[in-house]
């Protein structure tokens, strides 16, 4: 894709609010086995009304179910690609930002810093950290960066790549999407290099044959509202990634997500993120979990590792961040909102946390360059 292109789809994605997509598509009969759920948007970032979750903070859940329920995916730019032997692209890094890849037809190898993935039908590779990475037809062919091929636009934030020296065929559809607050950014943060579901080795992956077998019907097809159907089902894919390394890699047993399996500390850690503007204190989440203050305080810094306030104030702060950059939030409704007594206390705890003032986060989200 051209770089000005990509420019111009950034700039939208920053300002616009109408960038955000529900990956709730109308596919909840697939994803029932592992009773997954797919929300719209985070508080605050949807509604300056009230910056709580709907439901109940106070109410048991399934805790590890709860974090893909907080799971926001934003939609920045997908593109169809049809490629042909010998072909190569660099994916260029994106701060912030998810790559992946669905395969619909073809092999390709996608290479993530020392690792290599060989992709057929049926794979779906997901790139989190904003990491660069390549994807070639062979090994040692050259790949261009994916901003210099030429492409052509569709919508705003959907493009078709053809490219290649034609040959074999490989048809894929690339992406970049944003995991929203609270739990998107603290859940990427721990993911691996690279997470690769492949529909044959995927548990009762019936359904995933069907979404990728739409995906590439509508891709031959290009009939109207393709691509977004495409979109939506890429959104749907990414949700499923993220819920099979959850269960089935050993580093998602660690950290705070070890602690949503901890019975007791489970309940308190969702509840925070179902309502981060609540009054919370040690004592109130110990309440949650029925423990003692003590012993709650020294098992959740044991299992989290950060006590218990230090883990609300970071919730509360990643809510923040997405309040001023994508729903032009003031700094003053935020600090009101989230129980500061004053501007300057929220301030501080939002740059300690987040790494910058919060009065460049909005200038930033303004900004169309």
């Amino acid at each position: 894709m051209a770089r000005a292109t990509w420019e111009r789809v950034t700039a939208i994605e920053r300002t616009s609010a109408d960038l955000e997509v529900n990956a709730g598509v109308s596919v909840a009969p697939l994803l029932k086995p592992t009773g997954c759920t797919i929300v719209q948007s985070s508080p605050l970032a949807r509604t300056s009304a009230s910056c709580s979750m709907s439901r109940d903070p106070f109410v048991p859940v399934d805790p590890l179910a709860d974090v893909l329920r907080h799971v926001r995916v934003s939609g920045t730019f997908y593109c169809r690609s049809e490629l042909t032997a010998p072909w190569g692209l660099f994916m260029p890094p994106m701060a912030g930002c998810l790559w992946f890849h669905a395969v619909s037809e073809g092999r390709c190898l996608i290479e993530v810093d020392d690792l290599t993935i060989e992709a057929g039908p049926g794979s779906f590779v997901l790139v989190p950290h904003g990491r660069g990475h390549r994807l070639r037809s062979a090994r040692r062919v050259a790949a261009p960066n994916v901003l210099d091929v030429p492409h052509e636009m569709v919508s705003e934030r959907y493009a078709v790549l053809e490219h290649g020296g034609g040959g074999a065929h490989t048809s894929l559809v690339c992406g970049v999407v944003r995991l929203g607050p609270p739990a998107g950014p603290e859940l990427e943060r721990m993911l691996p290099p690279a997470v690769h579901l492949d529909a044959a080795s995927v548990p009762h992956a019936g359904w995933m044959d069907s979404i990728l077998a739409i995906m590439a019907a509508e891709n031959r097809a290009l009939r109207p509202g393709a691509e977004t159907i495409v979109t939506r089902l890429s959104d749907v894919l990414v949700i499923q990634a993220l819920r099979t390394w959850l269960d089935q890699d050993p580093d998602a047993r660690r950290g705070w997500l070890g602690a949503l399996r901890d019975p007791a500390l489970g309940q308190a850690l969702s509840a925070v993120w179902r309502a981060p503007d609540e009054p919370w204190t040690v004592e109130r989440m110990a309440t949650r979990a029925a423990m003692s203050r003590s012993t709650f305080s020294a098992r959740f810094t044991e299992l989290v590792g950060e006590p218990p306030m230090q883990h609300v104030t970071r919730v509360r702060m990643q809510v923040a961040s997405a309040a001023l950059s994508e729903r032009g939030a003031s700094v003053g409704e935020l600090a009101a909102k989230l129980g500061y007594r004053s501007q300057a206390a929220f301030s501080r705890a939002f740059k300690r946390i987040v790494g910058k003032p919060a009065a460049d986060v909005k200038r930033a989200a303004r900004s169309p360059d």
